[in-house]
């Protein structure tokens, strides 16, 4: 133990074999040992007390649009990764659209580890994109290192990454599956969505009614026909339909390689809460009345939702206008995740350990950052400190995001982030930053 340079010691240690007092040594950015709480600390070495605050392993936030370069002025790397490490946030995987250009080739994921490479405050991985026209850019990106593939089963959003339909869904999958590649999948149906009412304008009501339930359903049940037929590795994106967990369910007991997520805004928000016009609460698909909440709940306390992401997806104030039909889609939420889910977790008898798994290890997995996600030797010394009794009350001015508009505004939540680490090294603290030590992640074989 002579070469360890950082000892982190707390009374509540988050770690894959439960909650324990333990002091945490760290040397060359790497867990090196979890021992007693009382452990003698090796000559040299800095002791950092931390009390009855809780240590737990940095969150992996593995559903994050960053929109840089190209949409800067809706998020960029700077401001994300500050506002995920304000939040515990110490790694996120980037979506492959809304930057200019997407990541749907290795000339384009060049351009964003380009654009990220001096700017990010927390390790950044990156996701590539399966469009109609790119299955032969597939396997070059994936030999280059990202860690899967998006893809939508309706539009968009943004015309510069089209939605495939299901015979394209099939051709980009099989070559997906061929070199044991990751599909992740924004599964909406689009001739349910089509077929919907739309009536626009600011009534929220009208807005949920224009994205049914079945739409999801619907994609999710062809998604996981094909994954059987190809004995492909699939993730459905941001759940948002209770409707579909029976699905689910069934096609994970059937042997389905069938991964699913879901997001603090459909755990936390239901749409009895909505205002009328208040547009920073859209999102595709949409956040659902409470009784559907509570079976998203059920599903995640048994293990048929695999885990909690941000899909933080930002824009400027004048893109969130009072129509919900014309007005952008997506919550901002990276540095209030933590938080916001700890709050619900805790009114319905979850621990701090669910968190974790939900929102650190299972991420992890998902994406094969096997060094991430977990405090036991080995890993990363990525760290949040959290205080889980203190609370505070949500004010836009206080958020790290470039653009300050949020569905959380006003409310009190418990959990506060003490301070955020990153390979054994305090990057957030108190409101402040060190210059900006993240790493570019690539996917390792």
């Amino acid at each position: 133990m002579s070469d360890v340079e950082l000892v982190l010691r707390s009374r509540r240690v988050i770690t894959p074999d439960g909650t324990r007092a333990a002091s945490v040594a760290v040397s060359g950015g790497k867990i090196t040992a979890v021992r007693p709480y009382d452990a003698e600390v090796p000559a040299g070495a800095r002791l950092e007390d931390l009390g009855d605050d809780v240590l737990l392993p940095g969150l992996v936030d593995t559903h994050v649009h960053v929109n840089d370069p190209g949409r800067t002025e809706w998020e960029g790397f700077w401001t994300a990764t500050r506002a995920a490490a304000a939040g515990g946030v110490t790694t996120l995987v980037d979506m492959p659209l809304n930057s200019l250009p997407p990541t749907t080739t290795v000339e384009n994921l060049r351009t964003k580890q380009k654009a990220a490479v001096d700017k990010a405050h927390i390790d950044v991985g990156f996701w590539g994109g399966a469009l109609p026209d790119n299955v032969a850019d597939l396997r070059p990106l994936h030999d280059t290192g990202v860690f899967g593939f998006k893809a939508f089963l309706s539009p968009s959003g943004v015309d510069e990454f089209p939605h495939l339909d299901q015979d394209q869904l099939a051709r980009s999958l099989a070559e997906i599956a061929s070199f044991g590649g990751l599909l992740i999948v924004h599964a909406e149906d689009p001739h349910h969505l089509s077929a919907a009412p739309q009536h626009g304008g600011p009534k929220y009501a009208d807005f949920l009614a224009s994205r049914p339930r079945d739409a999801e359903d619907t994609a999710i049940a062809q998604l996981t026909a094909q994954a059987k037929r190809l004995d492909a590795r699939v993730h459905v994106l941001h759940l948002s339909s209770s409707d579909a967990l029976p699905l689910i369910a069934e096609a994970k007991a059937e042997g389905v390689r069938l991964t699913v997520e879901t997001c603090p805004h459909y755990l936390t928000l239901t749409a009895e809460e909505v205002p009328d016009g208040a547009s920073e609460f859209k999102c595709c698909p949409p956040i659902r009345e409470a009784a559907n909440q509570d079976l998203l709940w059920q599903a995640l306390a048994d293990g048929t939702i695999d885990c909690v992401v941000t899909d933080h997806s930002p824009s400027t104030a004048d893109l969130k206008t009072d129509d919900f039909a014309t007005a952008w889609g997506g919550i901002s939420g990276l540095q209030l995740s933590l938080a916001a889910v700890w709050t619900e977790a805790r009114r319905r008898g979850h621990g701090l350990e669910d968190v974790v798994r939900w929102m650190s290890a299972r991420t992890a997995q998902l994406a094969g950052l096997g060094q991430k996600g977990a405090i036991e030797a080995g890993r990363d010394a990525d760290f949040a400190v959290l205080a889980p009794d203190e609370t505070f009350t949500v004010d836009p001015a206080a958020l790290q995001h470039r653009n300050r508009v949020t569905a959380y505004a006003g409310k009190t939540l418990y959990g506060v982030v003490k301070s955020t680490w990153l390979r054994g090294e305090r990057i957030a603290a108190n409101g402040g930053f060190t210059a900006p030590r993240g790493h570019l992640l690539t996917r390792t074989p």
